[in-house]
């Protein structure tokens, strides 16, 4: 059975040294990660263990507008510069064959799975196969897929070792939480979780969340139909009870 975990989010912005910038101030270390150069967008790292942010901006307008299968880059181009948001969350599988047929058998539309790559900044080649979702779930869109050469653990092994995952300045900081304002929580949190094969572990009249790993995707009751914060646990004295603001998007430190 294949495997999901929380792999990254993506968040669109317009100026990737602003966000370096204000990480920075928060005692966060961020990395300009590369560009895509066949897709027209670079983007910054954030690492905290093998769950990161991505903050996603365009590089090549005309490159970007021409592409033709990734709903990412798509959505890049329709939503900025006015609307810097959280785009959407990305699940890490080791099958993307195996749910890219349970997608297709549940009436979705994807994308071809995509080999992507990157030059990193130390010009390293960075490869992955991917696969995103067309269309919305009343108005919320979909995760889209990953899979990484290798397992987890060597993934992990080999970005320790190399300084892309270390200890922030600030302390210790983890990713538990991604927070989605819908109009209708539990009828969004039974969606994914029979699409992704996600539990339901806590479901009222204003919120629903759903397990995945030792993280969790909440959805709350509201009009916007988006992905709006990101919940981190910490023990920096600098960083707890603070929230970060990056365009519409909302980082909370607990």
């Amino acid at each position: 059975m294949a495997t999901k975990n929380w792999d990254h989010l993506v968040h669109y912005v317009n100026e990737l040294n602003q966000t370096l910038e204000t990480f920075e101030e928060n005692g966060l270390i961020a990395f300009k990660g590369g560009s895509h150069k066949e897709w027209g967008t670079y983007n910054t790292l954030s690492y905290f263990g093998l769950t990161y942010i991505e903050f996603l901006a365009i590089e090549n307008l005309e490159l970007a507008k021409a592409t033709e299968h990734n709903r990412v880059v798509k959505d890049a181009v329709i939503t900025l510069p006015e609307h810097e948001v959280l785009s959407r969350v990305v699940i890490r599988t080791n099958d993307i064959e195996e749910i890219a047929a349970s997608l297709k058998e549940a009436g979705l539309k994807l994308s071809p799975i995509m080999d992507g790559k990157r030059l990193d900044t130390n010009g390293r080649l960075i490869e992955w196969r991917m696969m995103t979702i067309d269309g919305d779930f009343q108005g919320l869109v979909y995760p889209f897929v990953i899979q990484w050469k290798g397992t987890d653990e060597e993934r992990l092994d080999n970005l320790t070792s190399s300084g892309i995952i270390q200890r922030h300045p600030a302390g210790d900081v983890i990713i538990k939480k991604a927070v989605f304002h819908v109009s209708d929580p539990a009828a969004v949190a039974e969606h994914w979780g029979k699409l992704f094969g996600l539990s339901v572990v806590d479901s009222d009249d204003t919120s629903a969340t759903l397990g995945i790993g030792d993280k969790t995707f909440t959805f709350v009751k509201g009009d916007e139909n988006q992905f709006k914060q990101v919940v981190f646990e910490t023990n920096s004295e600098m960083l707890k009870g603070k929230t970060v603001t990056i365009g519409e998007g909302e980082y909370i430190f607990s």
